[in-house]
Formats: structure tokens, sequence, C-alpha cells
């Protein structure tokens, strides 16, 4: 379990965090986002144990962060934004320098090598890591951060700048991490993983919580279950004054209802004026729409 009591972080009187306050199993994957200077990267990097917060508790599975953030690291895999390799260094031996800061023999650091390389579709082939792309540094920074199997995982921005494809495998793969048990923390820009992967999700504004919980309790607090009606008419002018509020999408009208009122009166009033219902749609407020109305 991961505990965050009134974490506070101040540089030179501004305050990048103010009394933020937290709780998540472990297995989780936990979202943080937030617009730029929200206080994401400082929260990370205080769960990470890199910089110490000014005020606060932070507990990771009864370790004390704060007090000894040295036993955090053997437990802890972290993934900058930046994948800052070594570039003149083969990925072999990039993991295989990293494994031995960590104690691993040679032996487990063959092992757990290539079952990173397999596991990331990676085929390095004794290539320098300065030649490889920027999708295959990014799984040479993940397979960097998992070589000693760490518990706890934190990526800030694990699939920043990549293109769709790896980007979608590396979603992927924080799926397969979770059924491997670990604890991923991870901020990302693309909001759609994060809805589609975290358990739970933190939205910072400021540096403050905004809004923590499952996608359900957030779509609770920021808003219903919306709708959208599509049909077809011969004439939209036929929808007494309403036609404004409609759009064409699809090949079809398109309007939408706040409410299962609202949805009982628009199909209503299309039967009525001669259209056709095709479909109605369920919607529930994204995590871009909860952040659209937060603002900044």
């Amino acid at each position: 379990m991961i505990t965050a009591r009134n974490l506070t972080k101040k540089f030179d009187g501004f305050t990048a965090l103010d009394n933020v306050s937290f709780e998540f199993e472990d297995g989780e994957i936990f979202g943080i986002i937030g617009h730029n200077g929200a206080g994401k990267t400082t929260l990370l990097k205080i769960i990470s144990g890199l910089i110490a917060p000014t005020s606060g508790d932070l507990r990771v599975n009864m370790i004390d962060v704060v007090k000894d953030p040295v036993a955090l690291k053997e437990t802890l895999g972290y993934l900058p934004e930046e994948s800052r390799l070594y570039e003149t260094m083969t990925a072999e031996n990039y993991l295989a320098f990293f494994g031995e800061i960590y104690g691993l023999s040679p032996q487990e650091i063959t092992q757990r090598s290539r079952q990173l390389f397999s596991a990331l579709s990676l085929e390095p082939n004794g290539k320098k890591l300065g030649e490889f792309s920027k999708g295959m540094k990014r799984k040479v920074a993940i397979a960097r951060s998992l070589i000693h199997d760490p518990k706890l995982l934190v990526y800030d921005e694990a699939t920043s700048g990549l293109d769709p494809m790896t980007s979608r495998y590396i979603t992927d793969y924080l799926r397969t991490l979770k059924k491997e048990k670990k604890t991923i923390v991870l901020s990302a820009h693309n909001l759609y993983q994060v809805e589609a992967v975290c358990d739970k999700v933190m939205i910072l504004k400021r540096g403050n919580v905004i809004a923590f919980g499952n996608m359900h309790e957030l779509r609770e607090q920021f808003g219903s279950l919306t709708y959208t009606i599509f049909f077809s008419i011969s004439d939209l002018r036929m929808l007494a004054g309403q036609q404004k509020t409609c759009r064409q999408e699809e090949g079809f009208y398109a309007c939408d209802a706040e409410d299962l009122r609202e949805l009982n009166d628009c199909t209503a009033m299309i039967s009525a004026a001669g259209g056709d219902v095709k479909r109605i749609e369920s919607h529930y407020p994204s995590l871009e729409e909860m952040l659209v109305k937060i603002g900044k």
C-alpha cells in the first residue's frame, strides 16, 4: 500500500504541491493527470525518493520514503519523461551496467535481459543505443527500470512522443506488468491511455488535489450519463426550431440530451416530425472533458 498524508513541496516560495493526500493498494495502476505545471512530475519524484517533500508523510509498503529513500530504491523502477541513455553503449551492456548496480549476478543479468528484450519485442543485436529509434530507446529505458524486478514502478509520460503503434504496445505492456502484481504510478498527457489502464486517477491543479478515485467515481463527480441521438429526417425544419441544436454526423443528423427526460422529449419530437431514430449512444465524460471543465 502507498499512503501519502499532507505532502507539500515548496521551491523558493513557490508551492508546487499543497497538502496532497491519497492512498492506493499494491497491484494497482495509479494515474496522475493535470495541466502543465499542476505538480505531476514533482509528485512522481517525491514518490520515487528523488526529492524530499517540504512537509508531509509518504509510506510505501511500510517504508518511510522521507526518512529512508535508499530502502525504497531497492524495490523501485523509475522512468523519467526523457529517455536519457548512454548512447555509446549497446543495449546489452546498458542493462548489464544497471544490473550490476542492483547487485545482480552475471547469470541473473543475462536471464533478465533476455526476458525483457523478448517481452518488449526488442532485437538490439549489439547496436549502440544512439542508433536506436525513439520508440526503441523508450523500450530500453523501460527494460532498465525493470532489470532488478522491482515491485513499484513510477513512470513519467511512458509513451511521450511515440508513434501510435509503439504507444499502444507500451500501454498493453503496462497491463501485463499489472498481471505480474506490479504497482504502477504514472503520469500521461495521453488521457485515453490513463482512462484505459488506471484503477485510480488523481487530478491535480496548481499543486492541489481536485479529484481522486476510480473512473466511475470521477464520472459521478464531473457529470452524469448523457446521450446522443442519431436520426434521419426529410426536412430538418420540421423540428420546430430545434434544428439549430442539431448537427450532421456519420451520414445522419445528431442531437444531444443531458438526461432521460430530455432524451424522451427529443425522440418524441423527431418521431412527430416524421423522422427516424437510427441509434442512441450513451456517453460518460472523458478525462479530457473533465480537465477542460476544471480549466487551468
